[in-house]
């Protein structure tokens, strides 16, 4: 009988054990879970590229100068439960934004317009390729603060 409930004892204290441990919500250290507050729309990507993935722009290596474009929208949740309106994307005119090359090298500083856009020409050496060949990529950062909070969106140019 002392066996049995010993056992038992050493059962329940495992089963608590786990149950605090399992309970736990563990935080990844590395990401930063904050939800951006636009959604950075990259114009000239392929519809429904994830915007988990980075969105590849392609421009032919012969062009002389590469237009980067993108759509500042705020995603109004109002009617989500509504099926026959859902989601409106409102445009956030007057945000600047930083466009930088992932390296850290500065390509420019522009404000979205009343339509949310951004726009920035450069030409390939500009963007670090003094001879761009078809297959050439060159890795793009979109950022900016929008009431409080700071985003960044990647995306990619690659020379066809």
């Amino acid at each position: 009988m002392k066996k049995t409930i010993s056992y038992l004892s050493t059962l329940g204290c495992a089963f608590a054990i786990a149950l605090v441990a399992t309970s736990c919500k563990v935080e990844d250290p590395f990401v930063d879970r904050v939800v951006a507050p636009v959604l950075v729309d990259i114009v000239g990507a392929p519809f429904g590229a994830p915007l988990a993935a980075e969105p590849t722009v392609t421009y032919p290596a012969a062009d002389a100068k590469v237009v980067l474009k993108a759509r500042l929208l705020e995603l109004d949740k109002t009617n989500i439960l509504d099926h026959t309106k859902g989601i409106d994307s409102i445009p956030v005119a007057n945000i600047p934004m930083k466009i930088t090359l992932r390296t850290g090298a500065a390509l420019g500083e522009v404000t979205s317009n009343a339509n949310g856009e951004v726009t920035l020409e450069k030409t390939w050496a500009e963007l670090g390729l003094t001879a761009p060949k078809a297959g050439n990529t060159v890795k793009i950062s979109w950022s900016g603060t929008h009431k409080g909070i700071a985003f960044t969106r990647l995306s990619q140019i690659q020379a066809k």
